[in-house]
């Protein structure tokens, strides 16, 4: 059977590239009829937050991507944080050490960075220089006592190693290449590359399909297999997926574009920039000198106080821009994989259906922005409609909308006469002037100056509003009727009446439908709008 796994760190939000892993992982285990294993690798406990943990999970969620082992959900082979699993790393540890395949070392940072500029020098690569003679555990004891950090290293077999890959074919590593690398840190937990070996063994991981910057770690990883005696799994090393830059995506291009921002601003008030973001005038100091990365909530959160839009590169983020998760999926789906056939627009049964590991494709993948959104208008045509409430309800709900106080009869009724748009977000925004007071309406100035202020628009305006008070019945065909009447009458395209109102009611130039807009304001709104407009811009209502 096959068992495939992901195995993300908890240290910050999932990243697309990561998501992109978990789907390729999952679509092999449903393709095959498998199992799919979520495994928290929280060895890191300094940099570990739950805040993280928690938003992978329901990041993973959210996109469809359920687990047969894991975190919430148990299995035979728990527990799936590595944190709670120290003793059976440290069996293996002992045996690794016992068997002369590992040792115990005393070096400090300083030390280590002395070796590393030693060979920096040497135009060498740094291989650690292995001990003649490994320490016992009574000169690990010693060295504890006297305050030293004791880390224990895997000593690799000196030979060239070769990798077998499902995409790569077979990739040798001279062992010139190959370094003996800690496998239990001072701290007393293992690194994440002697965690994963032992948790793919005893959880029975058949294939282990991630991305193509790990293929160098395979090397280790496969020494401590044959070290340990355990069943090698099949590996896929996918291609890297890069920005419109050339770059490879990087999880830092959001605090990397405020940190931007912050600089070309000279006007900004920091200290009430680190207060809004919860942090002190230190470690707000210190990101914009550039040594340090904020938890992405502390970027999101500068980034809302500044205005500014960031791109998205977690799945969080995306979710908050407005995209659906079959968009997602679909396009996440494609980047380094080829399904063989013309299609693009594909949905979650079919990419199971057509899904083939070994259609992975070498070259890298592009993230292309313009793509994305053009799949997610199409989903958003193609998604059934009670789907499309429920996401956009949840959309909704986590920007904080004041559209979430609508009734669902409502909801349905916005999504509908917004037909066509790319973006949840963009509904959002086009439609929340109706559950805005009218005092709340803000306007554009551009619009207003090539609106109201050019080409009589005050005056269309002032006769818009006399003949919306005259109407009895104040319905969408009424309102289309006196809008094409009036346009046909004064000789004016329809744009010449309609968007002086538009501007008056939500304060820019775009709106859904006018007919549709106007009748779901109501008429007193609308009225009261229209008088607050020309009272601001210098025509009152007689």
């Amino acid at each position: 059977m096959v068992v495939t796994r992901f195995a993300p760190s908890p240290t910050g939000y999932l990243h697309v590239g990561g998501a992109r892993t978990a789907l390729f992982n999952w679509l092999w285990a449903r393709k095959t009829g498998g199992e799919f294993i979520l495994r928290i690798e929280d060895t890191d406990i300094k940099r570990n937050t739950p805040t993280a943990t928690r938003q992978v999970i329901n990041d993973l969620r959210w996109l469809g991507i359920d687990w047969d082992q894991g975190p919430e959900v148990g299995g035979p082979n728990g527990p799936y944080l590595p944190s709670r699993r120290k003793d059976i790393y440290d069996k293996y540890i002992k045996q690794l050490i016992n068997e002369k395949k590992a040792y115990y070392c005393f070096d400090t940072p300083d030390q280590l960075q002395v070796l590393r500029d030693r060979a920096a020098a040497e135009k060498k690569n740094f291989k650690y220089p292995r001990p003649e003679h490994f320490p016992d555990e009574s000169d690990a004891s010693r060295a504890k006592a006297d305050g030293l950090p004791v880390t224990v290293r895997f000593a690799m077999p000196e030979t060239q190693i070769t990798v077998k890959d499902l995409v790569r074919g077979e990739v040798t590593f001279r062992d010139a290449e190959l370094g003996d690398f800690i496998i239990q840190k001072s701290d007393g937990f293992p690194t994440y590359h002697f965690a994963c070996v032992v948790d793919d063994e005893l959880m029975e991981v058949t294939h282990v399909i991630r991305g193509q910057e790990h293929l160098m770690n395979t090397p280790g990883h496969q020494a401590l297999q044959d070290a340990l005696a355990f069943r090698r799994p099949i590996y896929a090393h996918m291609s890297v997926t890069v920005s419109a830059t050339g770059g490879k995506l990087s999880k830092r291009e959001r605090p990397k574009a405020l940190w931007k921002a912050i600089k070309d601003k000279a006007d900004i008030n920091l200290e009430k920039l680190a207060e809004a973001a919860g942090i002190g005038a230190e470690e707000l100091n210190t990101f914009l000198k550039n040594k340090t990365w904020p938890d992405m909530s502390v970027v999101d959160a500068m980034a809302r106080h500044l205005g500014l839009r960031l791109p998205e590169i977690n799945v969080v983020d995306f979710f908050r821009s407005g995209y659906l998760p079959e968009t997602m999926v679909n396009f996440l789906a494609l980047l380094g994989y080829s399904p063989g056939d013309n299609r693009e627009i594909m949905s979650l049964e079919e990419l199971i259906e057509t899904f083939d590991i070994r259609r992975l494709t070498k070259s890298n993948s592009l993230f292309d922005r313009g793509k994305l959104l053009a799949f997610n208008t199409e989903h958003l045509r193609l998604i059934g409609s009670e789907k499309l409430l429920r996401h956009f309800q949840d959309y909704l709900e986590a920007v904080e909308s004041p559209l979430i106080s609508a009734d669902e009869k409502l909801l349905a009724r916005i999504l509908e006469i917004n037909a066509g748009a790319k973006t949840l977000a963009d509904i959002e925004q086009k439609s929340k002037f109706i559950f805005l007071s009218n005092e709340q309406i803000e306007y554009d100035e551009k619009a207003v100056a090539r609106v109201l202020l050019k080409n009589d628009g005050l005056a269309v305006l002032r006769v818009v509003r006399d003949r919306l008070a005259a109407m009895e019945e104040f319905t969408e065909d009424n309102i289309e009727s006196m809008l094409r009447g009036l346009a046909e009458e004064r000789r004016l395209g329809l744009g010449k009446v309609a968007q002086p109102l538009r501007v008056a009611i939500c304060g820019t130039t775009v709106s859904p439908p006018i007919f549709d807009s106007v009748n779901l304001l109501g008429k007193e709104n609308t009225l009261a709008r229209v008088d607050r407009a020309m009272r601001k811009f210098g025509c009152a209502n007689q």
